[in-house]
């Protein structure tokens, strides 16, 4: 399976590009300003839109993808998220004032884009990757991704602050790479907290309950860029102290658009 980083900033700036990941080439996980980047052909290819949450950095290129493309369509773009996240794309975006409604054209039983409703916890199959929807804590109905197509998985918390649920789960699965968000700095901890985002001092106190027997990769993404260079520099001060615990230092990396792993 090849993961391909399109957008993983907080905020958009020169080369700086929000969320969106490319899966094999024909899945999106988040649909921000990096899907920019993709050709023509390599959006048609896109078949599926797996949404963390409605959030304007998350789903901004949505609508401008599916207007490149809906000429070259036979089939709608499947986008998949949960029901509070649809609800706000049809009440706030596709409501034929923002941008016209997709869902109903060019007819309602052909239109270009479909939605589909997904729960926390549940398993589901596309693109011959196996999915499940995992749990996470936000302004907005939200959730996290692990997605395989048979060997380890590629986990993405998606938006979110201090979250056992996540991590209980996670100690369950076979985990090839972590995503995790780190918005922002810890001089902003607080700020961080009510916009339910993480600080390098959260990060530290939730990469803690991971278990132990456990380790693999873990990328740092969604950092604000004005801040970017500061949180880095917090979470290496965290890291090189071993605040995680006795022996306990994790492989911890920054995420760059235009990076690509195979898992």
């Amino acid at each position: 399976m090849k993961v391909r980083v399109l957008g993983c900033s907080g905020a958009i700036a020169k080369d700086c590009r929000t969320t969106s990941f490319l899966i094999d080439g024909d899945i999106l996980v988040d649909a921000g300003t990096g899907v920019g980047d993709l050709t023509l052909d390599e959006m048609r290819a896109v078949k599926y839109v797996l949404l963390t949450h409605s959030h304007m950095d998350h789903v901004a290129a949505l609508p401008l993808m599916v207007d490149s493309i809906a000429s070259m369509l036979t089939q709608p773009v499947r986008v998949l998220a949960l029901p509070g996240t649809i609800a706000a794309l049809k009440a706030h975006i596709f409501n034929n004032v923002i941008w016209p409604d997709f869902s109903r054209i060019p007819t309602p039983q052909a239109p270009f884009v479909s939605f589909h409703e997904i729960q926390v916890g549940q398993s589901f199959s596309v693109g011959g990757k196996n999915i499940e929807v995992l749990p996470a804590v936000h302004t907005v109905p939200a959730c996290g991704y692990a997605i395989t197509s048979g060997s380890g998985c590629w986990v993405f918390t998606g938006d979110t602050e201090r979250n056992p649920a996540f991590w209980r789960r996670i100690n369950q699965l076979n985990v090839a790479a972590l995503v995790i968000e780190t918005a922002f700095s810890n001089r902003e901890k607080d700020l961080a907290k009510r916009s339910l985002h993480l600080s390098p001092h959260a990060l530290a106190e939730e990469l803690d309950c991971i278990d132990k027997s456990k380790r693999f990769p873990i990328f740092i993404t969604h950092t604000k860029p004005a801040e970017t260079e500061l949180i880095m520099t917090e979470i290496q001060r965290f890291d090189q102290t071993q605040p995680f615990g006795p022996n306990v230092v994790h492989d911890i990396r920054w995420l760059r658009a235009g990076q690509e792993f195979e898992l």
